[in-house]
């Protein structure tokens, strides 16, 4: 068994040890077994490990001992040689050059060293091609026979070239003269032994290393360090930021909020802007200021509506009667397509004034309601001997009813208060002031669309079903004992007062609108009106698209009983929801 005297590993012949010498230790990099000493060459890698590292050297245990190594190039350059030479004796280098004729000793110098350390390729191939060919290796048996006769010659010292017989003994030598130097490192060994892993710089001192790593890892320490105090400032001047951000929006939301509130308040007459007489008075400066009354008209208007509004009756000033009556007239003589007609008992027009412009229509289609039950003796119990009210009179009476207990909910979202406001009224204060006079009323809520575009035909059907309960089929024109319907949609209430059937089978309501000047609403007064004129009234089912319809239908009158029974009924308010 061989061993190397470089890693210490054994082998089992000299041809495996040539070529572990040669892929181990020269191909690769030249590497101490003790210290991990590299970047020397092969003979610098020797007298390292003899000096430093004498005692762990066990020299029985080598098989002999490398001399040199050497990889050339011939004079020519162009025939690349391997040459190895390992001082044995002649048998071997005889059975080694009859199997490879490339190694002889002629092809070594006469002193048997390497002087040559430049390395190429080409010889490293032809290295590998010599010691892994199985068919050109030495003869086992001879070798062996020979390495017992020649082991490696005697060793010198590597400090006074003193000759000793035998490894012991330069052993003995090194240690007892040379004791000092053993301790001291090789400096061409050393300036290249230890690299910094962190930044490549070389260090002569391993103690010299790894203070200069320790600074390494302290600075990376205080960067990290640095890096978290900075993390931290910014983590929190992102919180800063965030809460100044959240605080804006805040604001700006709550800013928003209120403006919508305010404009909510405007709009719905709940901002304390006034009320009726307040913005009746205003209209009519501003109409003075602008030259289109006179001063003396405004003086005279103003004493008229402080009366109107002393006795809570209205003036009549904005009201147009005698429609229906001129609608029957109308359809008897002339509408050539319509097939058949309804209409309402006798209503009164009122046209929205400079008081109540913008919001009071729900107030005037009150009152056109009230003038047709003024008008039937089948309500005489309820309305007898009351006038159309004034706006505020109306006010004063829907505030009455939420006293009595009437819609609690509706009188809370208008704080119970609508005297001296602009307030808009719907569906259910109209329902809630006619059952507090005992007015059998019904609220229907047509709440989305029964037909296509967003039309809504059964609001239509129902109107006609309302309507024609009364009167043979065989009129063209029905006058009925029925009183008007209130019509809701969002913004605006208007009153429906008929409905045509027209040869073509479609519908078409007759509506008051107060929103219509009374000069308009006079033109169908005349002997001699046109079909234009209706133009204002009518309204197909393609005219009326709002997302949402409310009608308050009267049926009747109520008992005392009754009115209670709704009075307790209103306290969560319903309507028949169709469809």
């Amino acid at each position: 068994m061989l061993s190397c005297d470089i890693c210490g590993e054994t082998v089992t012949s000299e041809p495996d040890m040539k070529a572990h010498l040669l892929i181990v230790h020269m191909e690769s990099e030249v590497i101490c077994p003790f210290c991990k000493l590299s970047g020397v060459n092969y003979d610098e890698m020797c007298f390292h490990i003899e000096t430093a590292h004498f005692e762990q050297n066990e020299l029985e245990r080598n098989f002999e001992r490398i001399s040199t190594i050497q990889y050339g190039t011939s004079e020519n350059g162009k025939d690349n040689t391997a040459q190895c030479r390992i001082e044995v004796n002649s048998s071997i280098h005889s059975a080694c050059a009859s199997n490879h004729p490339k190694i002889s000793a002629q092809s070594l110098p006469k002193d048997c060293t390497l002087k040559h350390k430049a390395f190429y390729s080409e010889n490293l191939t032809e290295s590998r091609k010599f010691t892994k060919s199985k068919e050109k290796q030495c003869d086992l048996s001879k070798i062996k026979g020979s390495v017992h006769e020649t082991m490696y010659s005697p060793p010198d010292c590597p400090f006074c070239g003193k000759i000793e017989d035998c490894s012991q003994d330069m052993e003995t030598h090194v240690k007892t003269k040379h004791a000092n130097l053993l301790d001291t490192p090789l400096e061409d060994c050393d300036q290249s032994l230890y690299n910094c892993p962190m930044c490549g710089l070389i260090c002569t001192n391993y103690h010299i290393l790894q203070e200069h790593v320790d600074l390494h890892l302290e600075e990376s320490s205080f960067g990290q360090g640095m890096d978290r105090v900075q993390c931290s400032r910014d983590l929190e001047l992102a919180h800063q930021l965030q809460e100044e951000e959240d605080r804006r929006r805040k604001s700006e939301e709550s800013r928003q909020e209120i403006e919508e509130f305010q404009k909510l308040q405007r709009q719905y007459g709940l901002d304390n802007s006034g009320g009726y007489k307040q913005q009746q008075l205003r209209n009519m400066e501003r109409e003075v200021n602008r030259g289109r009354m006179h001063p003396s008209e405004f003086h005279r208007r103003k004493a008229d509506m402080m009366e109107s509004l002393a006795i809570g009756i209205d003036d009549g000033k904005t009201k147009t009667s005698g429609i229906i009556e001129a609608l029957y007239r109308y359809y008897q003589n002339a509408a050539p397509d319509v097939r058949r007609v309804w209409l309402s008992t006798v209503v009164d027009h009122f046209q929205s004034s400079f008081g109540d412009r913008g919001w009071g229509c729900g107030y005037r289609n009150f009152q056109m309601l009230l003038s047709s039950l003024l008008q039937n003796d089948a309500y005489d119990d309820c309305v007898k001997g009351m006038s159309v009210p004034c706006i505020p009179k109306i006010q004063s009476m829907i505030e009455d009813a939420w006293k009595e207990g009437f819609d609690p909910q509706g009188a809370s979202q208008l704080n119970n208060r609508l005297q001296g406001t602009k307030a808009w009224i719907g569906a259910c204060e109209v329902y809630t002031l006619l059952t507090s006079l005992r007015v059998k009323c019904h609220i229907v809520d047509f709440h989305k669309s029964t037909g296509p575009l967003g039309t809504h035909p059964r609001l239509f059907e129902w109107i006609l079903n309302y309507y024609s309960s009364e009167g043979e089929r065989s009129q063209k024109v029905v006058c009925t004992s029925k009183p008007p319907i209130y019509l809701q949609h969002q913004g605006h209430s208007r009153t429906v007062v008929g409905i045509e059937e027209r040869k073509n089978r479609t519908l078409c309501l007759l509506i008051f609108d107060p929103g219509c000047p009374s000069r308009e609403m006079q033109k169908l007064l005349k002997q001699d009106m046109e079909a234009s004129n209706l133009k204002q009234l009518r309204k197909f089912v393609g005219n009326l698209k709002h997302k949402q319809y409310q009608i308050v239908s009267i049926e009747g009158v109520l008992t005392s009983e009754e009115k209670v029974a709704r009075r307790q009924a209103s306290q969560v308010f319903t309507a028949e929801k169709i469809p």
